[in-house]
C-alpha cells in the first residue's frame, strides 16, 4: 500500500510542481509511446483538442459535462486520503447514489421539483454514505483495511445496479435492462439552453469551495488534516477523536461519490442502465492525486480528465487512436504523480535529514 499523503508537510508550491511534472511526463511517455505504436502524436493531440475544446457544443456538452462526476468523485477520494484512509470503491458509492436517486425520481414524481430534486440528490448522498459505512466500520470495529473492503464493495454495487435494471425497475415493458426515465420535476435544471451542460457544474463548484474552505478555516478541517498527517500526533498532541474523524471523513466522502451518481441520474440520463459509470470512481484516484488533494484543484485535474474523456473519441475517429489509449494516459497520471510524489518527498527528507 502506497504512504499516507502528506499534504500537511508539502506547500502549495510543492503540490503545483509535481502536478505540472506529472502532466509533462505523461504527455512525453505518451507521445513515446504513440509513435512506437505507429500513430502520430500530433495529429492524436490534434484531434483529441478538437473532441474537447472544437467547439461551443464540445466545451459545453460533452467537456463539462463528462467532468462533473469526475469532479464530485475527485472530491470524495481527496476528502478520504486527506484523513489518512484510502477510499477506493467511489465507483460502488456512485452506483449506489445512482440506484437510489433513481428510485427516489420514479416513485416520488407527483412532488414539485422544488422539493423532489432535493429529495433526490439527499437520498443519493445518503446511499452513498451507507455504502462507505460497511468498509469503515470493519476498519474502525474488526481492523480490517480498507482498501480491499471498499474495492470488493464497488463489485456488489455495480452487480446490484445490474439486478435493479433487470428486475424490480426494470422499465415497464421489460424489454430494455434499463429503468424507465425519471419524472420530468426530478431532472436537474439546464445551464445553457441547447447544452446538456447542467446545474450539476455550479453544484461541483460549490462544493470545491466549501470543502477548501472547511479544510483550511474550520475545526473540523484541522482535525481531518491532522488525523491524516499523523493519528498518533493528534491523539496525543491534539487530543483529537481519530476514530470520530475517520469515520466522519469516510462517510462523507461516500455522500459525495453517492452524488456523484444522483448528479448523473437526475442532470443527463435520466435514468439508471447498465454501465452508467465508464469508471469514474477509479479515475477519480488520478484526479485527487494530480491535484494534491487539494478541493480547488480537483476543478482543474476533473476538467483534465474530462476533456480527455471526451477526446478520446475524436482521436479514435480523425487519428485512428484507439480509444483504449485514454485509459493508458490515465493510468500514466497516476503513476507519474506516485513516483514524483515519491521522489520528492525522499529529497525533502535528503535535506531536512528526516
Amino acid at each position: 500500500m502506497p504512504p499516507v499523503p502528506r499534504t500537511p508537510r508539502r506547500g502549495a508550491g510543492g503540490g503545483l510542481a509535481v502536478a505540472a511534472a506529472s502532466v509533462v511526463a505523461t504527455g512525453v511517455v505518451a507521445a513515446a509511446l504513440l509513435w512506437v505504436g505507429g500513430y502520430d502524436p500530433l495529429a492524436a493531440a490534434r484531434a483529441a483538442a478538437r473532441g474537447a475544446f472544437g467547439g461551443r457544443d464540445a466545451i459545453l456538452s460533452i467537456t463539462l459535462v463528462r467532468a462533473i462526476p469526475l469532479v464530485l468523485t475527485g472530491l470524495a477520494v481527496a476528502l478520504a486520503f486527506l484523513a489518512g484512509t484510502w477510499n477506493i470503491g467511489a465507483e460502488g458509492q456512485l452506483y449506489a447514489g445512482a440506484v437510489a436517486g433513481v428510485w427516489v425520481g420514479l416513485e416520488a414524481g407527483r412532488l414539485p421539483a422544488w422539493a423532489l430534486v432535493p429529495l433526490l440528490l439527499a437520498a443519493a448522498m445518503v446511499a452513498g454514505a451507507l455504502w462507505a459505512s460497511v468498509p469503515i466500520l470493519m476498519k474502525l470495529r474488526l481492523g480490517v483495511g480498507e482498501v480491499i473492503t471498499s474495492l470488493l464493495m464497488s463489485f456488489v454495487a455495480v452487480n446490484l445496479a445490474a439486478y435493479m435494471v433487470h428486475g424490480p425497475l426494470q422499465e415497464p415493458r421489460g424489454v430494455f435492462p434499463q429503468t424507465a426515465a425519471i419524472a420530468d420535476a426530478a431532472r436537474l435544471p439546464m445551464l445553457v439552453p441547447g447544452t446538456r451542460l447542467h446545474v450539476g457544474a455550479v453544484l461541483a463548484i460549490a462544493l470545491a469551495v466549501a470543502l477548501w474552505w472547511l479544510l483550511r478555516e474550520t475545526r473540523i478541517g484541522f482535525q481531518v488534516r491532522a488525523v491524516g498527517a499523523s493519528r498518533t500526533a493528534a491523539e496525543i498532541a491534539g487530543r483529537i477523536d481519530s476514530r470520530r474523524v475517520t469515520l466522519g471523513a469516510f462517510l462523507a466522502s461516500g455522500a459525495l461519490a453517492g452524488l456523484a451518481g444522483g448528479v448523473q441520474v437526475a442532470g443527463v440520463t435520466y435514468a439508471l442502465y447498465e454501465g452508467l459509470s465508464p469508471g469514474w470512481g477509479y479515475t477519480a484516484i488520478a484526479v485527487a492525486l494530480l491535484a494534491g488533494l487539494h478541493p480547488l484543484g480537483v476543478l482543474v485535474t476533473g476538467l483534465l480528465f474530462g476533456a480527455l474523456d471526451a477526446g478520446a473519441a475524436a482521436m479514435q475517429r480523425d487519428a485512428g487512436v484507439p480509444a483504449v489509449w485514454a485509459m493508458g494516459v490515465q493510468a500514466l497520471v497516476i503513476l507519474a504523480v506516485l513516483a514524483l510524489g515519491r521522489a520528492q518527498r525522499h529529497a525533502e527528507a535528503e535535506l531536512t535529514g528526516v
